[in-house]
């Protein structure tokens, strides 16, 4: 009897084994593995918002968030050209990263407590500080958005455009009928067409709408900023290595900024005495390493895209069709809220 019990036990041990076996998940590959296996990094991106990313006339992707990616793939495989973009609209993108069609979000995507704790993923930091404004033609004669009690507003479902706009309203006992439009693209045609007789977005994205309707002279950016929008790359969370990755490579880009580090000087600097500079371009060993990357991830991606400064005047600086100054995408040093976090 005291036999059949220790056999009984043994089997029962056994099949809880079998069982815990069974349910042990299979390893996941590291995004970093995965990415230079394919050689190629696939970033989600906007499916057209000019200065941040859209394509040219020659279906070459461009934009400040564009080249965000174009430096995470020189960071990684040594190569801004092993890039892929993939456009997602607002509704898409999160899924499009939970699944992983794309390895990084480097799309207009707010920080936002709900986002951080419920969808699985992290911001790797903020590349472009922003806020929701208006957007109405200037044969209305309005200038302010407390003027806008029962307009149709052209909105995108899925965004905290959507929810601020919302409180906005609610806020101010002002009346509105929302025109709510998945696509960027449809949404601004609405507008155009005096389906709506506002748009409302982050006011860069309005900057960059404005620059594309037939006479920008004939619309009107309102001074009201209704909320704070903390723009940046997403990834996803359990792989605290493609999230250190991602981070650092922005950071790097904003600390040549501060350090005087160009496309152009790049290599010149390589001589550099400063400690601060050697550890950014590699010339002292360890910190590449200790992100799986090469000694030169940062080298490689000043000389890719240049520092944050040279992106942002490319893209949507004062001299670009989109028209934005620095602001608070400012380096601290300056005003602004851009500040590197220290790379040693």
């Amino acid at each position: 009897m005291k036999a059949t019990r220790i056999a009984l036990a043994s089997l029962a041990m056994l099949g809880l084994a079998a069982t815990a076996g069974a349910q042990t998940p299979p390893a996941r590959t590291s995004t970093l593995d995965a990415v230079k296996g394919r050689g190629v990094l696939t970033c989600g991106v906007n499916t057209a918002l000019p200065g941040f990313s859209a394509p040219n006339a020659q279906g070459e992707w461009r934009g400040l968030d564009v080249e965000l990616c174009r430096a995470i793939a020189a960071a990684v495989l040594g190569d801004p050209a092993k890039a892929r973009f993939v456009p997602t609209t607002a509704q898409q993108r999160f899924v499009a990263l939970q699944s992983g069609e794309i390895d990084v979000l480097t799309r207009n995507a707010t920080q936002t407590l709900l986002r951080d704790t419920t969808l699985g993923l992290h911001m790797a930091g903020v590349n472009f500080y922003d806020g929701q404004g208006f957007i109405v033609k200037r044969s209305m004669n309005i200038s302010s958005a407390k003027q806008l009690d029962g307009a149709t507003v052209c909105v995108q479902p899925g965004t905290t455009t959507e929810l601020n706009l919302a409180d906005y309203f609610r806020a101010n006992r002002l009346r509105f009928t929302p025109v709510v439009i998945e696509r960027l693209e449809e949404n601004i045609a609405a507008y155009a067409a005096g389906r709506c007789d506002v748009y409302t977005t982050d006011a860069s994205g309005l900057a960059s709408v404005r620059s594309n309707l037939a006479v920008p002279g004939d619309h009107v950016i309102l001074p009201e900023r209704v909320s704070k929008e903390p723009l940046g790359p997403m990834v996803r969370k359990g792989d605290d290595q493609w999230f250190a990755i991602v981070k650092w490579t922005l950071t790097a880009m904003i600390e040549a900024e501060e350090y005087g580090v160009t496309q152009a000087n790049v290599d010149e600097m390589l001589k550099t005495t400063n400690p601060g500079i050697q550890r950014m371009l590699g010339v002292t060993p360890g910190f590449g390493k200790a992100l799986g990357l090469d000694e030169k991830w940062a080298y490689n991606v000043i000389k890719a895209v240049g520092n944050y400064g040279e992106s942002y005047e490319r893209n949507v600086g004062p001299k670009t069709p989109i028209g934005l100054e620095r602001g608070v995408n400012d380096l601290w040093t300056k005003g602004g809220l851009m500040y590197a976090l220290p790379l040693r």
